[in-house]
């Protein structure tokens, strides 16, 4: 029997697109935001080095991995606009949605095999699991216009970015689980019977510690894998229900590069939609910002707060990201309510205020209970903006089929904002000596933000 297509601004299709969320939301909270920093440190540290020879050179951990991110978002940014072009001929933005959906889910299961000694092969499963994430949700955001009427955008959006968090604290719950007591889900810690037989207390306590650690990188490892497979599998009901795409008609010449060409054609357009370019401007700085902290955030309590030891570091870094996680949730159903009473602009720019003060408090955080804080702020307010800019963009892009086209534009503007402001807060932090500096920087952008968002609905003189 043919399954009937979900019609737009049904509660089914609706969810669907929400549900996707749910499916790959883990990633940035378990690869990104919390086991895999603690990992690669982890990893580090036990083998006892600082610096690891690649590309005939030899390069610190930290850089390393900074140098991937930035490449990787590089790529992403060429990558989207030649996509978009692409799916807006064919109209089957669903297939490329699926491609990358699975290389970020496989790419997450290869992290398991992350090593010093392959670490050619670790770092390509990082550059590809944030590039099928990225990718794969930017095409999720351009079919919000698609699947929702204008009225619905708010609410949906929030409510994907609300399950989004609830799907990754369970799942980082769990894995939080495996690292802190690996023995109980049948990890080996156990200890040579030779140094059982021999050793004194204090050998035996470093045997026992050292096993357990072994076990928990383990179990570390094993998390990802579990990402991968958690983002495959429940990803399957968003592509069951959403349509294939809108197919563009017209002559198909340079399929490749019509999505370079789209992007042109939408800035030309956007010289006569004069709000949507004050907006686009205006989270285009801010953007900057809020990416930056969302990918520099465990990086900084782990240099930056007095945590004591080194269990003490894992388990306190791990709570203070559920903490952000579980207090988005709230942060955006409120952010959406408000928009609803106040407007969205009105209401973007109180949530720009509210990154200012959490970036001049972040700078005189010191200790765990400073950064529990600190998190319970960013949580409140981090989702909201997030859920809000993008369902505002829905809103004042104009009546097209072009979705993916505007949608590109938006997600390359923001990915280009993500290397400028990761390499603005890395040289500030390394030319000052501080990364609290380069937090008090990262404000700068949230209050020119705010500022830049006061004009977007001022009307010109006639």
């Amino acid at each position: 029997m043919a399954r009937t297509l979900a019609i737009k601004g049904s509660r089914k299709l609706l969810n669907a697109w929400a549900f996707y969320d749910w499916a790959n939301s883990v990633y940035s909270l378990v690869i990104s935001s919390a086991v895999f920093p603690i990992f690669y440190g982890a990893l580090f540290r036990e083998a006892g080095i600082e610096k690891v020879s690649v590309f005939g050179g030899e390069i610190a951990r930290a850089p390393l991995i900074s140098y991937t991110t930035s490449a990787a978002f590089v790529f992403i940014t060429l990558i989207i606009p030649l996509l978009s072009g692409v799916a807006d001929y064919m109209g089957n933005k669903k297939v490329f949605m699926k491609f990358f959906c699975y290389l970020g889910g496989f790419s997450c299961i290869g992290l398991y095999w992350f090593s010093l000694e392959n670490i050619y092969v670790g770092l390509a499963c990082y550059f590809f699991g944030l590039v099928g994430f990225w990718v794969s949700f930017a095409i999720n955001n351009s079919y919000l216009p698609d699947v929702a009427y204008e009225e619905q955008q708010d609410k949906v959006s929030a409510k994907g970015f609300s399950m989004g968090y609830i799907g990754s604290v369970i799942l980082l719950l769990f894995n939080l689980a495996m690292v802190m007591k690996p023995d109980f889900f049948g990890f080996d810690v156990s200890i040579s019977d030779t140094i059982k037989e021999t050793g004194d207390l204090a050998e035996i306590n470093a045997a026992l510690e050292a096993a357990k650690n072994a076990a928990s990188l383990k179990a570390m490892k094993v998390s990802f894998a579990t990402v991968g497979v958690w983002w495959i599998i429940f990803a399957q009901y968003t592509f069951y229900y959403l349509p294939l795409g809108n197919k563009k008609e017209g002559e198909k010449k340079n399929i490749v590069l019509n999505g370079f060409k789209e992007l042109k054609l939408v800035w030309y357009q956007l010289g006569d939609e004069v709000k949507l370019k004050r907006y686009l401007i205006a989270f285009f700085v801010y953007s900057m910002a809020v990416q930056t902290v969302m990918l520099i955030a465990t990086y900084f309590g782990e240099e930056e707060i007095n945590w004591g030891t080194d269990n003490e570091r894992t388990t306190g870094l791990i709570v203070s990201i559920l903490v952000i996680q579980i207090v988005a949730i709230f942060g955006a159903t409120l952010t959406a309510l408000a928009s609803r009473k106040y407007g969205n602009i009105k209401t973007l720019i109180i949530v720009n205020l509210m990154w200012v003060a959490i970036c001049v408090y972040a700078y005189f955080v010191v200790t765990p209970t400073d950064f529990y804080i600190a998190a319970g702020c960013v949580g409140m307010v981090m989702g909201g903006i997030q859920a809000l800019s993008r369902s505002t963009y829905s809103k004042f892009i104009p009546e097209t089929t072009d979705t993916a086209s505007f949608f590109s534009f938006y997600d390359v503007a923001e990915k280009i904002g993500i290397v400028i402001g990761t390499f603005m807060y890395g040289f500030v932090a390394q030319y000052t000596g501080s990364m609290r500096n380069a937090i008090i920087f990262l404000g700068v952008f949230f209050l020119i933000g705010m500022l830049l968002l006061t004009k977007v609905e001022k009307k010109d003189k006639a």
